[in-house]
Parts: structure tokens; C-alpha cells; sequence
């Protein structure tokens, strides 16, 4: 029976390019998103290369997750990957300084407790199947006194802040996960992905096969936990 990979976060760039690269080695694709409309394009899109169902969910909502997991594993059976593009909508908390608590509080639901519920719900599977867990971040996540200051500059404090959680998450779980024979692994993004809303041309543009392929190298090999694209 072919695996499943379960893309959660889809769009355009980097999760439309993974369903593709993933379908294609011969996975079974489930993709997940908000926008019903965006999800039944992307099948029609991707069907012919495995791309076998769609689901909506919140992803920054755990009990949604759990249900979406079930209905994925329902559907196409255990779940041997997860790859999470997912990130939180909007600028959230541009200025720490000035922030609301909610705005803080909304940073972590999708880049840290939406992906911890999700790796919760997909554990069993996850772990009969030696599995993976790829994660898709970006360069603002880096400890480094230059980012810090083009967030700070800019006004992208908050997404800074929650892709340093997330950076930091992905190594606690691959530590966790490892005695089960489960790998993680992270993709840090230094550019913007070409054709996506984000590419305004002031910034190096990668392009979402690139990231694919990358992720089936590191999927294969099982080795790296993180890798930089610039």
C-alpha cells in the first residue's frame, strides 16, 4: 500500500511543489488549508499526481486538527508524513512594544500549538511507520542581530518571534521522536518563494520545486536536521 503524506498549510509555492514531488515518488496526498475553494483547485491541479483528497481545517485549532487527522487516516489510512507550511495570517504583532495580548497569544497557534497537536494526532502513525515531520520556516526565525534588526525596521517583530518558537520546537521533537525512529527535520527559508504574494521582488526568490526536491533529498536520507535555501 503506498504511504500518505499529509501537506498541512497548502497554497501556491512550497506545499503545491511538495504534494507534486511527493505524489510523483508514489505517496498518497492529502492537502490541507482554510480556503475550500483553494483546496478543490489544487486537487483538480495535482490529481494525476497523487493528490487523492482535500480537507479544511484550522490549523491553529487543536480539536479541528484531531478531526482532520482521523478523517485524512479514514480516507487514506496510516499517515507517514507530515509536512507543515502552515503559518500564522496577517502581520501579527509588527511591534512588540505597541501589541495586543491576543495578537501575541494568535503568533504561537499555528507555528507552535497547531503543529504539536498535529504531530500529537499523527503519533501512532507516525511511529508504526518510521515516519517523518518536515517543516517548512523562515529566515526571520535566525538569532542573529542583522535579522532582528530588518524585523525590528520593518515592522515583523512578531513573525520573528514565532518562527524562533518554531525553529526551537522542531528540535525538541526531533530529539523526542528520535529513540521511535520517527524523523524531523526543518527548511529554513532565506528568500521569498517566486509566484507566491510574498515575492515583490526586493528579496531573492526560490523556487517551490526547489524546496520539494530538497525536502525528498532530506526525506530519504533522514540525516540533516535543518537546511538553509537562499
Amino acid at each position: 500500500m503506498a504511504k500518505t503524506i499529509l501537506v498541512a498549510g497548502f497554497g501556491p509555492g512550497i506545499s503545491a511543489a511538495v504534494a507534486e514531488k511527493f505524489g510523483a515518488e508514489g505517496f498518497q496526498v492529502a492537502i490541507v488549508g482554510r480556503s475550500a475553494d483553494r483546496l478543490s483547485a489544487g486537487v483538480r491541479a495535482l490529481e494525476a499526481r497523487g493528490v487523492k483528497a482535500a480537507f479544511t481545517a484550522d490549523l491553529g485549532d487543536p480539536a479541528a486538527i484531531r478531526a482532520m487527522v482521523e478523517k485524512v487516516r479514514g480516507a487514506l489510512g496510516p499517515i507517514a508524513v507530515l509536512e507543515w507550511t502552515a503559518y500564522p495570517p496577517g502581520n501579527l504583532a509588527g511591534d512588540l512594544l505597541t501589541a495586543k495580548p491576543e495578537e501575541l497569544r494568535s503568533l504561537f497557534e499555528v507555528s507552535v500549538v497547531g503543529l504539536v497537536a498535529a504531530v500529537q494526532a499523527l503519533l501512532p502513525d507516525l511511529r508504526s511507520e518510521k515516519g517523518a515531520v518536515l517543516v517548512t520556516n523562515g529566515g526571520a526565525g535566525f538569532v542573529d542581530p542583522d535579522v532582528d534588526g530588518t524585523l525590528t525596521q520593518y515592522g515583523l517583530m512578531g513573525l520573528g518571534l514565532a518562527n524562533a518558537a518554531k525553529h526551537k520546537l522542531v528540535g525538541l521533537l526531533a530529539k523526542k521522536l528520535q529513540a521511535d525512529g520517527v524523523y524531523v527535520t526543518e527548511m529554513m527559508i532565506a528568500g521569498t518563494i517566486k509566484g507566491t504574494p510574498f515575492d515583490q521582488g526586493s528579496r531573492p526568490t526560490i523556487e517551490g520545486s526547489t524546496v520539494a526536491e530538497k525536502f525528498w533529498e532530506l526525506y530519504t536520507a533522514r540525516t540533516e536536521l535543518r537546511t538553509t535555501l537562499k
